[in-house]
């Protein structure tokens, strides 16, 4: 049993010679059931095992089994119960087609012994299948002319049912303009036809839509339906039509090209090519406005073709004809207005139409500078503009004369030395949205005018100059500037006429504003040159400054002392006994230079020159010890050093007799002094030192008068007039050791000051610590 399964071949070569082998025993059977289609798995058939005389138990001994020809196991049995049921769908239509009785065979085999049954089950037919049309659409043409009666061939239905289920009847949707007529000729069987019972009229009713329906005749019934699509044929007895005469359309001037501006529609009653529409321009205004526009013929459709610009073309209208392909073809127009909106594309302009530059800076507030323009090609408010100057804080303004046209004036005094050029932004702004700007620099030069005078750095100038320079000696240079520019900056310079005094002295250079030594200067003979240098612009008219020069001179050590005092043939006479320090004399001596120049020392020449000294600064010799009278008669010359303190150092010898007499003597002696260079004073007593003191004194308070009275006229008088005179100049210097030498010579103090001339005497302090010449200045 087991190879039979595996083998169905062998098992089925087998099975063939055993019933031929045992024909004879066996004995023919046949059982019929029905069942219908679509019946569910488990639907009970028949009770087989009892039909066939069979027991239930021995369907297993005896190897009960169930064979289907050529077909699916559509059937089962179960061998606990011997029932035949439904093992799988079974559908009739598809077993046997239109076949009007649908039956499976089935072999029931025993195999212990041998036994072959035969049973069919019919499958019923149920109305399961719907009409069903070859098409679920079907179109007819009609011409709106046809006549009425006309018919008009349909498709029926079919119904993979039989008998009953598949006898079908039919309707249509109900219309006034056709009616259905069902024809049944035994020949070709049944036909549909569509009637026309109305005329037909395309431009009402261009197609009709209707249903066509079958239904069988089953339980429950089953339909079926069918579109049907009826065109009406058109005659070209219409022209086409727009749905508006004029269209009115609104379109930026910032619009690109390509943008659609509108889409025509004219419409056509009829049918078919008269229904066919195509569009054509048949006028535009104005002319430049046809190159912007672009027609689509077979659309209707209207493009830019190009750009627009409304400062240009504000309204175009455009003229549109339709026209069918019917015979004759037919026309339709219409017109198409477009208003070009402004958008805000355009900036404003600004023009200069006039510029007064430069400008002097003398101009009064109110100076028209500039006429401006402005113009904007929008309209509204894209085309209103306002004006500004940028940056702020210039000293002019704008003022609008007249709608959109402005003037420069100036708002304030101007000041070209402050400011000489001005560059700024005239700025126009529209009120579009977003805001356009444009803006136009310009450039306003300040001229000059001759409103600075010369200035110079310091009021006044101190120059210290060396004697004895060489003539035409460059000794300073003066400058003066002039915030002025060209001729009004140009500056000369010179000294006033007046000051002719002056002009052996010092001369100017009028563009340089060098001054020159034109002579030698002589410390001893001219101290001080004071004048005032002038200088003066080119412009008209000329403006002119002063300035002040004190002109030092400084001294030079190139005097050497000088002994002075009335010859004398007689030398000192000194009674003795003396004491130790006792003053037996004094060398007078002068420098004619100042200063260290002019301090003087002296000294003894031969330093053991017996019982004598001479004081450093002041002169006085001296006993250096007590002198007894046994010393009497004795007479003595001494060698004196007289040097300055200048460098180099300036020296000359004077010698001093000294002759030494007893108290008891009636006797004198001459003492003489002598000077290389110079001459000797004797000193007959002391009485001649206190009246030298005496004179100092006076002499003194002098000058302290004189002193006080420049102080106080320099106080009252700042500027004078130029004046020269002659004056003695005396020179003080205060020492731990005394007083410097007196110059003897007249000097003279060349000074311009504002005033009546006269003279002036100046008295001038130097101290010893610092030298002069150490603060002198050449240039």
């Amino acid at each position: 049993m087991v190879v039979l399964h595996q083998c169905p071949l062998v098992r089925s070569k087998l099975l063939q010679l055993i019933l031929l082998l045992t024909a004879c025993e066996m004995r023919s059977g046949q059982l019929h059931y029905s069942v219908p289609e679509e019946s569910q798995h488990g639907t009970f058939v028949g009770r087989i095992a009892q039909d066939l005389g069979l027991e239930v138990t021995e369907l297993m001994p005896r190897m009960f089994r169930m064979v289907s020809q050529g077909r699916r196991d559509y059937f089962e049995v179960n061998l606990q119960n011997g029932i035949l049921f439904v093992n799988s769908r079974i559908d009739r239509e598809e077993l046997c087609i239109k076949t009007p009785v649908c039956t499976i065979p089935l072999e029931v085999i025993l195999d212990n012994p041998l036994r072959i049954f035969h049973v069919e089950v019919e499958i019923k037919d149920i109305n399961d299948n719907a009409p069903l049309f070859p098409a679920a659409e079907q179109k007819l043409v009609v011409a709106e002319s046809t006549h009425l009666g006309s018919s008009f061939p349909l498709e029926g239905a079919s119904d993979d049912d039989i008998g009953s289920n598949s006898h079908l009847s039919y309707k249509i949707s109900p219309t006034e303009h056709f009616s259905l007529d069902v024809q049944n000729k035994e020949e070709h069987g049944e036909s549909l036809v569509l009637v026309l019972r109305k005329p037909l009229d395309r431009e009402l009713t261009h197609m009709y839509n209707l249903f066509l329906t079958a239904t069988d005749s089953g339980k429950p019934e089953q339909t079926g339906t069918a579109h049907v699509v009826i065109n009406v044929l058109d005659l070209n007895d219409n022209a086409p039509v727009f749905n508006q005469s004029v269209y009115k359309i609104k379109l930026s001037e910032n619009a690109r090209t390509g943008t659609l501006i509108i889409t025509l529609n004219a419409t056509d009653l009829d049918e078919g090519i008269n229904k066919d529409i195509t569009y054509s321009i048949r006028s535009v205004n104005p002319h430049n406005f046809a190159a912007l526009i672009n027609l689509d013929q077979s659309t209707g459709q209207i493009r830019l073709n190009g750009e627009l610009d409304f400062e240009s073309i504000k309204v175009g209208e455009i003229g549109v004809e339709a026209t069918d392909k019917g015979t004759p073809p037919r026309k339709g127009q219409c017109k198409v207005l477009i208003e070009v909106l402004d958008v805000n594309d355009n900036a404003p302009e600004v023009t200069v139409s006039s510029l007064s530059v430069p400008v002097q800076e003398n101009s009064p507030p109110g100076t028209v500078v500039a006429l401006l323009s402005i113009s904007d090609k929008d309209s509204g408010v894209n085309g209103q503009v306002t004006c500004s100057l940028n940056p702020s804080g210039l000293p002019f303004k704008l003022t609008s004369t007249f709608k959109n046209y402005y003037s420069l004036v100036l708002a304030e005094l101007l000041d070209r030395e402050q400011v000489a050029e001005y560059s700024f932004l005239v700025t126009a702004q529209d009120q579009g949205d977003p805001p356009l700007s444009a803006s136009s620099s310009l450039v306003v030069p300040i001229s000059d005018v001759n409103d600075n005078a010369p200035t110079f750095a310091q009021p006044s100038y101190t120059v210290f100059v060396k004697e004895n320079n060489p003539p035409g000696a460059h000794i300073f240079t003066v400058s003066a500037s002039d915030p002025d520019v060209a001729e009004n900056a140009l500056v000369s310079y010179w000294l006033d006429e007046k000051l002719w005094p002056l002009s052996s002295y010092i001369s100017v250079h009028s563009e340089s504003g060098k001054l020159y030594a034109l002579q030698p200067l002589d410390y001893e003979e001219l101290k001080l040159l004071e004048f005032q240098v002038r200088a003066k612009d080119a412009g008209l008219p000329s403006l002119c400054g002063n300035v002040t020069v004190q002109v030092f001179v400084v001294d030079e050590n190139d005097n050497a002392p000088a002994v002075s005092g009335p010859d004398q043939d007689s030398p000192t006479l000194v009674k003795v006994p003396v004491a130790a320090g006792h003053v037996v004399g004094k060398i007078h001596a002068l420098d004619a230079d100042s200063g260290y120049n002019a301090w003087l020392c002296y000294e003894l020449h031969d330093a053991a020159s017996g019982p004598w000294r001479v004081g450093l600064y002041s002169g006085e010799v001296s006993t250096t010890r007590a002198l007894e009278e046994a010393e009497g008669g004795n007479s003595q010359s001494l060698l004196v050093l007289v040097k300055d303190h200048g460098k180099p150092v300036m020296s000359t010898t004077a010698t001093f007799s000294v002759s030494l007499v007893a108290s008891a003597q009636a006797a004198q002696s001459d003492a003489r002094l002598s000077g290389m260079g110079g001459n000797t004073k004797p000193l007959a007593d002391s009485a001649n030192l206190y009246l030298i003191i005496a004179i100092c004194s006076v002499s003194s308070l002098f000058l302290l008068v004189i002193l006080v009275y420049v102080a106080l006229r320099c106080q009252s008088q700042a500027k004078e007039a130029m004046m020269y005179g002659p004056g003695t100049a005396t020179l003080v210097c205060a020492s731990e050791v005394g007083s410097w030498s007196y110059s003897n010579r007249h000097s003279h103090i060349l000074a311009g000051v504002s005033g009546e001339p006269g003279a002036k005497s100046d008295l001038m302090v130097f101290s010893p610590n610092v030298p002069l010449w150490l603060a002198s200045s050449e240039v």
